[in-house]
């Protein structure tokens, strides 16, 4: 009796092996994170590149400024081109409602606010308010190239 039981056993088998997939739950939650930390270092640094471009394009079309006034010297022109610049690029960095409704004075304090330290109120930044409006303007169009090539540098990594 005892050996008739004990042939109907079956012999070792062994549990089937642990799959790999799916994966558990803790696994699923470290790929959601890693993917979104993933997104996130990527539009940091797209969101860079872009405010680090719109600095240099700034400061190329600040060049051609410069070029277009040494082939004829129209100082009122580059005065109306170095404003528009400015304005462009201060709306590109700074929010809109502070930019905006910005004229005059009112214009150059903040441009001196953000990195002037003066030079656009009573330096040759003063010239962006006077020279667009004379037929003949006379101001020193070297110093004024490169008090805004400063001011752009100084605000390139600005956040908006």
């Amino acid at each position: 009796m005892k050996a008739e039981s004990l042939s109907a056993l079956r012999g070792y088998h062994w549990p089937e092996p642990v799959s790999w997939w799916p994966p558990a739950p803790g696994w699923w939650v470290l790929a959601v994170l890693l993917m979104a930390l993933t997104a996130l270092l990527i539009w940091r640094i797209q969101k860079r590149r872009w405010r680090l471009d719109a600095a240099r394009a700034a400061l190329a079309e600040l060049a051609a400024l410069q070029t277009a006034y040494e082939a004829s010297p129209d100082g009122a022109a580059f005065a109306r081109g170095i404003s528009q610049l400015l304005r462009r690029f201060a709306l590109a960095r700074f929010p809109r409602r502070e930019v905006a409704g910005l004229a005059g004075k009112e214009w150059l304090d903040f441009l001196d606010a953000h990195g002037g330290n003066g030079a656009f109120c009573e330096g040759p930044g003063r010239a962006l308010i006077e020279a667009p409006y004379r037929a003949r303007a006379m101001f020193q169009v070297e110093s004024l190239r490169a008090l805004v090539e400063g001011w752009i540098e100084r605000n390139q990594e600005r956040r908006r």
